[in-house]
């Protein structure tokens, strides 16, 4: 299962990046390709993606972990959607850890399980979800300090 960790220390206290890590409504902000969240409860959202070449697609998640302010997790439902012919599962995880003077330590960890033949193709997932996670600490910092 091709897994990644990313992590960076941001210049903003724990609570604020809690904050925005932690309501599905500014994943737009920080998440790479996220246009908008659509019927989000605190339990489940569906982020609507904008591809490079301008078209959308839409992809629900379930929250599966909640340890306020410290860790989030949630999964993507993969079936019947666009995504499940390549992955039997795709999750993801925000963890952090306060430093000192305000800053925070923020881990992304994506764990995404390639199906059939697409399993060839490990490495090209870890690098993809690698500029993914980057991109979305680069956000992270962006939208907090």
């Amino acid at each position: 299962m091709p897994e990644v960790t990313r992590a960076r220390t941001v210049a903003a206290p724990q609570e604020r990046v809690w904050e925005l890590v932690s309501d599905p409504f500014h994943l737009p902000r920080w998440w790479p390709m996220t246009a908008r969240v659509e019927d989000a409860t605190a339990l489940a959202w569906t982020s609507v993606l904008k591809t490079p070449r301008g078209k959308t697609v839409r992809a629900d998640y379930t929250r599966t972990a909640y340890e306020p302010p410290r860790r989030i997790g949630w999964q993507q439902e993969l079936e019947e959607s666009p995504f499940e012919r390549v992955f039997s599962s795709a999750s993801m995880s925000v963890r952090l850890d306060p430093e000192g003077d305000g800053a925070t330590r923020v881990e992304l960890r994506a764990a995404e399980r390639l199906r059939g033949r697409y399993r060839l193709g490990g490495w090209l997932v870890r690098r993809a979800a690698r500029r993914r996670l980057d991109e979305a600490l680069s956000g992270i910092a962006e939208a907090t300090e």
